[in-house]
């Protein structure tokens, strides 16, 4: 089948009216908010669970998660190094932020800050932190080299640094089936580029952190599956992930039909499961590393004060929460 006219008409806007990769991506994570915490995604929570699980978290330490969408692996990450160790929760989608936000008030976590930062321009000082996460949130990036070393700089001498991505042919079979739909109805915008599939296995994982200068990283490979309960629910995980993109680029008739058909193939092909295959890599960085990259440098010259009264602020905040109910002023902090 042919671009719609509707569709026509809606690429030429975009042309018209192009946004940065960046607010393509925050658009994209604002509107998936709204389905991010349905039960059919409960990967986003379980995946960052077994991330921190992974690392050897202690009480004290700071850490830095970025991406972090509503709180998956910093809610976990905050528990492990409370009382005394706090969090810092970055992600560019504020309706994310703000669920995130909300979830640690529920569960008592006032050591825990969500705020709204760019994984390529953190305003942290180099090496401020005892571990610095990435869960679902390196691909994104155009410079994934940059985005690295970005993360790197921020990690103390015998810190850590986990990078958590999606394994290969994440999703499927079901993937395909969306995949099919879109294509009946836009062959142009089947032909967009997944970002999750750039890197998908150990060894270039490896390399890449390799060549950013990560210390002897330890990159695990994790096979998985994620149930459908229902077919219903294969939609769902559509509207609360990176998928939500393609489908708000349809027109209403068109994603209407792509939604049927997707829910359709799944409950026709009987499929109960989809692939969640996940590779972890972690690294700590050595005893002896002070290095600071140029632009850590700049950084460091002309913001760290600001920052240090920033965290300084962040830490009276929840010193003053501990010593009142959790729950009612956790307000004050807003993935």
């Amino acid at each position: 089948m042919t671009t719609s006219y509707s569709n026509l008409i809606a690429l030429a806007r975009l042309m018209a009216n192009p946004i940065s990769p960046q607010a393509r991506l925050e658009k994209t994570y604002n509107a998936a908010a709204d389905h991010y915490d349905h039960p059919a995604l409960s990967f986003w929570d379980r995946f960052g669970s077994r991330t921190v699980e992974r690392l050897p978290l202690a009480p004290g330490m700071n850490v830095l998660d970025v991406c972090c969408g509503m709180g998956g692996s910093a809610l976990p990450a905050a528990v492990r190094v409370r009382p005394s160790g706090r969090v810092v929760a970055v992600d560019l989608a504020q309706n994310l932020l703000d669920k995130g936000a909300k979830r640690a008030a529920e569960r008592g976590l006032p050591n825990i800050q969500f705020r709204r930062a760019d994984l390529e321009d953190l305003p942290f000082a180099d090496q401020s932190f005892d571990a610095v996460l990435c869960v679902f949130g390196i691909f994104f990036v155009p410079d994934l080299h940059g985005a690295v070393r970005g993360l790197w700089r921020l990690v103390r001498p015998t810190g850590l640094l986990a990078i958590t991505i999606w394994g290969a042919k994440m999703f499927e079979p079901a993937d395909d089936k969306f995949w099919e739909a879109v294509r009946q109805e836009d062959p142009e915008l089947f032909k967009s580029i997944k970002p999750w599939n750039k890197i998908v296995q150990p060894d270039p994982l490896r390399a890449l952190l390799v060549a950013c200068g990560v210390t002897d990283p330890d990159v695990v490979a994790e096979p998985g599956t994620h149930p459908l309960d229902t077919p219903e629910d294969w939609w769902t995980i559509i509207l609360g992930s990176g998928y939500r993109s393609t489908v708000d680029a349809l027109s209403p008739p068109v994603r209407e039909r792509v939604r049927v058909a997707s829910i359709e193939a799944v409950r026709r092909e009987k499929i109960r499961e989809i692939r969640a295959d996940v590779v972890y890599a972690i690294a700590r960085r050595s005893p002896g590393s002070v290095g600071q990259s140029l632009s850590g440098l700049r950084f460091a010259r002309s913001e760290r004060g600001s920052n240090q009264r920033s965290l300084k602020r962040f830490d009276e905040r929840t010193g003053d929460i501990r010593a009142q109910n959790v729950l009612r002023q956790a307000s004050c902090l807003r993935r």
